[in-house]
């Protein structure tokens, strides 16, 4: 069976990809990495008045004349208790942080230049020119201004920024859902005492973590044994749950017992490609049940985990409808690697900063057996070496792709 070079095998996946149906409407503090349909547009000004910048006193520039100028105080202006009045000729206000200036004022003296010679007056230490220490209105943000644009995932700042712009409740487009299920008659639960020959069902629970991360939301199928029904009826779940996307995790292969395929293809799916030109995670497949996306991943660990991170993850942001991710970088080797085969490989690696500001240095693990989670766990991101790249040294540019942290 020929192998489909891994470049083209994401752009076959990806190619008519377009965004879920489904909007809706959740509370602000509810929103922190959904996706925006829509310009978040500000719905007022921020500041709203023009604002004191520091503690001190508002006052006319142009009173300011002659040395160490005293001032008739005639109030206060606190942030939520503005000054009621105007200033006038040879007066000030007492003002403090984020309080709005009052009319007839045009800048702020801080306090540490200023003494109070009476209870009633300020004497004025340096001069200031119009406009010093005041946030005008609308420095921050003004109505209609563009606070996030369609396609962004919102971060807690952001949030932040919206709640400021005026909004309570936000509109988001819904989740992506994806059924996830583990296939094999060795898997437990984890937690669950695994016999001699059972291992726990691990991988799921990454990928799982992956979409909860990245903004999805997970139908667990749970674990299916090896049987043609088993997984007949699993699939058939996932459709009834209106899953986007399912996701079988081993199975994949064309052993006796890699039943996902042909049972996929009596449920009426269509395989798109199977076996990519990539390592670890060989035996992938792809295709579609319907409007029902399907991945079938490897079942060794760290198969699992990059094929996730290569082909799950920029499918489920692209169904969400986030603008893409610059997820493939580039540093420099921190060991020498050897020439590479018609595969493309991902090594499990890590990266060393320069504090210096010089590209960091990616330094494969030393194992790199697609069956050791345990080298997973300690990876930041994966090693890229082109199909049948040449031997490379230490201190020669390369590529890195960053694995999903939580």
């Amino acid at each position: 069976m020929t192998l489909v070079p891994f470049d083209d095998a994401v752009e076959r996946l990806l190619r008519d990809v377009s965004p879920v149906d489904g909007i809706e409407a959740i509370a602000i503090e509810d929103a922190c990495g959904r996706v925006l349909p829509a310009d978040l547009d500000a719905r007022r000004t921020q500041p709203a008045f023009d604002a004191s910048a520091m503690d001190g006193y508002a006052v006319r520039a142009a009173d300011l004349t002659g040395p160490s100028p005293v001032l008739r105080v005639v109030g206060e202006s606190a942030a939520g208790h503005a000054f009621s009045g105007s200033l006038s000729t040879g007066e000030a206000v007492r003002i403090f942080t984020g309080a709005p200036v009052p009319d007839g004022a045009d800048a702020v003296v801080i306090q540490e230049n200023t003494d109070r010679p009476a209870e009633s007056e300020v004497r004025i230490l340096e001069r200031v020119e119009p406009g010093a220490n005041i946030r005008r209105a609308g420095n921050d943000f003004r109505l209609s201004d563009v606070l996030a644009p369609a396609a962004s995932r919102l971060t807690p700042a952001a949030c932040a920024l919206a709640a400021s712009g005026g909004y309570g409740t936000i509109e988001v487009r819904r989740r992506v859902r994806v059924a996830i299920a583990a296939t094999g008659d060795e898997l437990v639960p984890p937690g669950t005492p695994a016999g001699p020959s059972q291992t726990v069902a691990s991988n799921t629970l990454a990928i799982s973590m992956i979409v909860h991360v990245i903004g999805g939301s997970v139908i667990d199928l749970g674990i299916i044994p090896d049987r043609r029904d088993d997984l007949a009826s699993a699939i058939e779940r996932a459709q009834n749950a209106r899953a986007d996307i399912l996701v079988t995790v081993g199975g994949a292969s064309v052993g006796d017992h890699d039943l996902v395929g042909p049972v996929l293809t009596e449920a009426g799916a269509t395989l798109d490609f199977w076996r990519v030109a990539m390592r670890p995670g060989k035996p992938l497949m792809a295709g579609s049940l319907g409007p029902m996306r399907i991945l079938g991943l490897p079942g060794n660990p760290a198969s699992s985990l990059v094929t996730a991170e290569l082909f799950l993850r920029p499918l489920i942001e692209k169904l969400s409808g986030a603008a893409p991710v610059r997820r493939r970088r580039r540093g420099i080797l921190g060991l020498d690697v050897k020439a590479n085969d018609k595969r493309t490989d991902f090594l499990r690696a890590h990266i060393q900063i320069d504090p210096a500001g010089s590209p960091c240095r990616v330094v494969p693990l030393p194992r790199q057996d697609s069956s050791l989670l345990s080298v997973f766990a300690r990876a930041d991101v994966l090693l890229v070496r082109p199909a049948f790249a040449p031997a490379a040294v230490a201190g020669e540019p390369c590529e890195y792709v960053m694995l999903t942290t939580g």
